[in-house]
């Protein structure tokens, strides 16, 4: 195991990487952590995740814009691919099934890949429909799979405005169905007016509130002596 300095400066340039959108240096940084022994969960989320909501901060202040945010994602999983096969699943006392995408109109799916990417190191199985999905494949994708929680991602007020109508219908058809919305134009009180079971600003919280979803989902079951088939 790493000694605390060597950590920190192995997991700072993993970070760094990530925001100096340096592909070379996320790769070293992913090779450093494994040869050094850090855990591969760890040099994910403390290293290459650390970097990417700081490019999301960046963002967001107009520092950053659309081409150096996915050349940011490209270094993420240049490092990513390195890490991910050696990342043992995260013992979160949860397991569960999710439909993700990012609704139609929107070709937007960093912010979707990376909560993906949490998911899939959770433990999660995970049903990732794409970018620009139709409405009713969210819908359809959900009764085919069965899964506990569907995702819904935008980027664009223009595309979020289909957002409420995905919820009515999955509701409709499956209401214990947990619903979660992610995205820059969402909000909490936009999740609790179109009734989604969730809101999360960005991916740390996305699995967050998943595992806190799922959570409440197989307690109710339990309750009700449904069984998961």
């Amino acid at each position: 195991m790493a000694d605390e300095a060597k950590k920190k400066e192995i997991l700072e340039k993993l970070k760094n990487g990530v925001i100096q959108y340096d592909e070379d240096a996320c790769k070293e940084g992913a090779q450093e952590a494994l040869d050094a022994g850090l855990d591969a969960n760890e040099a994910i989320f403390d290293g290459l995740v650390a970097g990417m909501e700081e490019v999301g901060r960046l963002f967001e202040a107009q520092e950053y814009f659309v081409p150096e945010i996915l050349m940011c994602a490209d270094a993420l999983y240049a490092g990513l691919d390195i890490l991910k096969p050696h990342c043992g699943q995260m013992d979160l006392g949860i397991k569960g099934a999710v439909v993700i995408g990012t609704v139609e109109g929107d070709v937007h799916d960093i912010g979707k890949n990376l909560v993906k990417m949490m998911f899939d190191v959770a433990g999660f199985t995970v049903y990732d429909l794409g970018r620009d999905v139709p409405l009713d494949n969210f819908v359809e994708e959900q009764l085919r799979t069965d899964s506990d929680l569907v995702c819904l991602s935008a980027m664009m007020t223009t595309s979020m405005i289909g957002m409420p109508k995905v919820i009515e219908k999955i509701k409709a058809k499956n209401p214990n169905c947990m619903i979660m919305i992610g995205g820059a134009p969402t909000s909490k009180e936009l999740a609790d007016k179109w009734g989604a079971d969730g809101y999360a600003e960005d991916a740390s919280n996305a699995l967050k509130e998943a595992i806190k979803m799922v959570g409440f989902l197989r307690k109710l079951r339990e309750e009700k002596g449904v069984q998961k088939k």
